[in-house]
């Protein structure tokens, strides 16, 4: 993933970009934040470890979060949607999952959910099945995956 490619492609669209994290703890916006001049492009990035974080930070809803747990597709939504409503960003994604080890016979390691919210339109989901790769290689391709969206997103917008 050339990370370069995605912020040059927001910069073309003047569009800002904002993260919100729980299982890669903040790897998205730093692999956003590596590149020189990204402060152009990125606002911000919310790291929300906890339930409690879901829900100060980014407005998650408790009874989201009851009814389908952290590791969902809705609560990645709320994610997104909430990285949006708190930041200057016009592109937000968002990631949840269980990076490992354990999980559950419900919701197994290295399930991760994605939220990708942009203004004015639906925000996306998709629950991706990496497998127990062990913690690292989930939280890498959880990132490298969130880059892909992101960079898929604004190479479909028209640049203005």
């Amino acid at each position: 993933m050339n990370v370069s490619e995605l912020l040059d492609l927001a910069k073309a669209q003047g569009e800002m970009i904002a993260t919100a994290e729980s299982c890669t703890g903040g790897m998205v916006a730093a692999a956003l934040t590596d590149i020189p001049g990204s402060s152009a492009v990125v606002d911000r990035g919310f790291v929300t470890y906890t339930n409690a974080a879901k829900k100060d930070m980014l407005g998650v809803l408790a009874e989201t979060l009851t009814a389908h747990g952290a590791v969902s597709e809705e609560v990645a939504r709320e994610m997104a949607d909430g990285a949006l409503r708190h930041s200057q960003a016009q592109l937000a994604v968002s990631i949840t999952g269980i990076a490992g080890p354990g999980g559950s016979e419900f919701k197994p390691e290295g399930r991760v959910c994605f939220g990708l919210a942009r203004d004015g339109q639906d925000t996306q989901t998709e629950t991706i099945e990496f497998g127990a790769l062990g913690r690292e290689a989930v939280r890498l391709a959880a990132r490298d995956h969130a880059l892909e969206l992101l960079k898929n997103e604004l190479s479909q917008a028209p640049i203005i």
